[in-house]
């Protein structure tokens, strides 16, 4: 017979998020691929209940390949470096959302 899955893996592990550690069978399984049901040939890294809580759960499909873009144009210099090469990744990939803002209120909302 099978055994628990309780008593698969005792071993502790840390949170990503804060960095408190705890037990395996405490902690929330995070895969940055989004997709932890495919199971095959992955490591996954953990979060504690509390910051899985907190964690947004909406879709993010493209999004670690967009981080290591940025991270790649960034070049490591400065948090702020960071965040203005992923402004303007973002613009590039999807459209300034200002833009669309102004157009939407030009057009009282409207997308002719």
């Amino acid at each position: 017979m099978w055994g628990s899955r309780r008593d698969r893996d005792r071993s502790a592990v840390v949170c990503i998020a804060c960095g408190e550690s705890l037990s395996r069978e405490d902690a929330r399984e995070y895969d940055k691929q989004g997709d932890r049901w495919n199971r095959r040939d992955k490591e996954f890294e953990y979060l504690c209940k509390e910051c899985y809580r907190d964690l947004s759960h909406q879709p993010r499909d493209d999004l670690e390949a967009l981080l290591v873009d940025v991270e790649a144009a960034a070049g490591g210099d400065s948090q702020e470096t960071y965040v203005e090469a992923y402004q303007r990744e973002v613009a590039r990939r999807y459209g300034d959302a200002e833009a669309d803002a102004e157009d939407a209120e030009d057009t009282g909302g409207r997308r002719d």
